[in-house]
């Protein structure tokens, strides 16, 4: 059974508002695609930002497009917090340029999203639990 796509209007919303509380004023979410995959066989992969490369641009006569997919049978399955934290990662691909290209993982990388992540819990007024590191007994 091959990979069923659906349009994901729960992470569109999740997304509009992790924008308009960072900020992200050069991310143009008419030009950003949400869908949710069920069957893939990817190993370990929560989500994906995939781009419309200049080429298909030029060709098609539109500016950038992009688009932000969530594995189903992982992504589901995370808690609130990390969901958030996946969407702040990918939302951070997507360059001030908004041309097609990406931003790499020198950038977007987990200091950075915790750092965003940060900021999103303070300005939406959620307390982030301390996290404990292993107890040796």
């Amino acid at each position: 059974m091959g990979i069923r796509y659906e349009k994901a209007e729960d992470i569109k919303k999740r997304a509009e508002e992790i924008v308009r509380v960072l900020e992200w004023r050069w991310i143009d979410l008419n030009s950003v695609g949400f869908i949710r995959s069920h069957g893939s066989e990817s190993r370990g992969t929560i989500a994906r930002c995939h781009a419309m490369g200049k080429a298909m641009q030029i060709a098609m006569d539109r500016e950038g497009y992009y688009l932000i997919e969530v594995i189903s049978k992982r992504f589901d399955k995370l808690s609130q917090e990390e969901q958030t934290k996946v969407l702040i990662h990918e939302l951070m691909h997507i360059p001030k340029t908004f041309g097609g290209g990406f931003k790499h993982h020198n950038i977007v990388n987990e200091r950075n999203v915790e750092y965003y992540h940060d900021v999103f819990c303070k300005r939406m007024g959620i307390v982030k639990e301390k996290k404990e590191g292993w107890k040796w007994f």
